[in-house]
């Protein structure tokens, strides 16, 4: 599948978003610079150019869950983790575009 790639920088990269028609793959910004926008702005990009996006992430990631249910993505399926590569419970989010 291919993605597209944006990164977020600060003399350095610090952050990355991969996605594509209705997913996010990756969003990841590095913990020292976690809180001051780069993760939101990432995000962001990939909402404006669909109208949905659904993601996953592990249940016991709390920050991250808390990020983007703040940002308007609701928690739709949860798993016991034996369909993914860490077998690691985890849950689907989806976001839709409002009207």
């Amino acid at each position: 599948m291919e993605c597209e790639v944006w990164g977020a920088a600060d003399g350095e990269t610090i952050g990355i978003v991969a996605f594509r028609e209705g997913w996010i793959d990756q969003l990841y910004v590095l913990p020292q610079h976690q809180g001051r926008g780069a993760g939101d702005a990432l995000l962001q990009r990939a909402k404006a150019a669909f109208p949905g996006l659904q993601l996953w992430t592990f249940q016991k990631n709390a920050l991250a869950r808390r990020f983007y249910e703040k940002r308007g993505f609701i928690a739709i399926k949860e798993t016991d983790g034996r369909d993914n590569e860490e077998r690691e419970p985890d849950i689907l989010y989806r976001w839709q575009r409002a009207r």
